[in-house]
């Protein structure tokens, strides 16, 4: 039978790079919801594309146009949050892909968890939020959250058939984005435009800058240690510039296990969509010829201090993760706006994680205030100490 898939954003790069994979996979998917937060054209042009069974535009200004639009489909249309946590939860759903950016993620992801949904999980702030809460409930539920993310991904397909196997470590790499190699003294005055200039991956403007500050690997940091149930010392980064490997696993017999392939987000949404099958495609083909060296150094911390800092928020737990999440994502609106610069946007964090409260087991409630109070001290400090660009 088919999957019927909701895809919470789906006119971003991940929603939109899912939607290829279905359409070149009729036999084995359906599309049964697409929701947008902004984006009202090209929801309307997807959903009479696939004619799924609702359509939600989370900014309600949208929803007389998008209603409007498909007026003549026999296709529900749906406006705002509340409309998003419910809408997943419909009977007709077997796969629920969260493919929004950021801390919005959160709250629909509990919901379609809470629902009994599977997730395919490309939201990785969900987890880095609130791990603890979203791994307690889908035990309790018997949800599957299956990773999108390339390097979570190749994990997952390394411990396939090993899951009574005990992982030692694992290793997560990175490409070290536009500005490796670079110290401090380099980034002070780095562009947008720059730091928007991945060397090897196509992705949304968020996930573009914080690759290019290592936070996005912390994230995925955090994110992995909710994922496969690990402690901090058993997760290391290494910076690989090639992203061939996309992660390694080493077992505790000392065998190391690693996924590799061309750097493109199909085959990690592919795999999410189909598991536990693995569908033929026409993606491009990694030719081991093409690539006689494999590099690998160790991440400058020193430099790009994101990746401590989350290292540090891990070790902590409780709602530390929550204040690094709320905290980036201040940052890289600000710097995306041209209020402050490359390196600021880590002292900014800095800053909130030493000013914020600590809350050793946070509620979904303490997450809401954490997320919120953040925020506030977040744009009080930037009132404080002007950008120097």
């Amino acid at each position: 039978m088919k999957k019927r898939i909701a895809i919470l954003g789906s006119t971003g790069s991940i929603g939109k790079q899912a939607l290829e994979v279905i359409h070149a996979h009729p036999e084995a998917f359906e599309v049964e919801v697409l929701t947008a937060q902004n984006n009202a054209a090209l929801l309307v042009t997807q959903a009479k594309k696939f004619r799924p069974n609702a359509v939600v535009i989370s900014n309600e200004e949208h929803y007389e146009t998008v209603k409007g639009q498909l007026a003549s489909e026999d296709i529900k249309v749906f406006a705002g949050e509340n409309a998003l946590c419910s809408v997943v939860e419909m009977e007709s759903i077997d796969l629920v892909l969260t493919a929004l950016v950021g801390y919005c993620g959160l709250k629909p992801t509990i919901h379609a968890v809470a629902a009994g949904k599977n997730i395919a999980l490309a939201n990785k702030e969900t987890l880095v939020v609130a791990g603890e809460l979203i791994t307690d409930l889908a035990r309790t539920k018997g949800v599957n959250i299956y990773p999108v993310d390339s390097e979570h991904s190749a994990i997952f397909q390394c411990i396939v058939g090993e899951f009574q196997n005990k992982i030692e470590k694992i290793i997560l790499t990175a490409s070290g984005g536009p500005f490796r190699g670079m110290k401090a003294s380099d980034l002070s005055n780095v562009t947008k435009a720059a730091a928007l200039k991945h060397p090897n991956w196509a992705m949304g403007a968020k996930v573009t800058i914080d690759s290019a500050s290592l936070m996005n690997k912390g994230l995925e940091v955090i994110e992995a240690k909710w994922l496969f149930g690990l402690a901090p010392e058993q997760i290391q980064v290494v910076i690989h510039p090639q992203s061939i490997i996309h992660s390694f696993v080493q077992f505790e017999d000392g065998s190391i296990k690693a996924q590799l392939g061309l750097p493109d987000m199909r085959l990690p949404i592919q795999f999410a969509l189909s598991y536990p099958d693995r569908l033929k495609s026409d993606f491009p083909r990694f030719n081991v010829t093409d690539y006689p060296a494999l590099t690998f150094e160790p991440p400058d911390t020193e430099t790009f201090r994101n990746l401590a800092l989350a290292f540090g928020a891990m070790k902590r737990g409780g709602n530390m993760p929550c204040i690094l999440n709320a905290a980036n994502e201040v940052a890289v609106a600000e710097f995306l706006n041209d209020r402050i610069s490359f390196l600021e946007m880590s002292l900014l964090v800095e800053q909130c994680l030493e000013k914020m409260d600590y809350i050793e087991r946070p509620s979904y409630e303490d997450y809401v205030y954490t997320d919120n109070e953040t925020r506030i001290k977040a744009f009080e400090w930037l009132n404080y100490h002007p950008s120097s660009r």
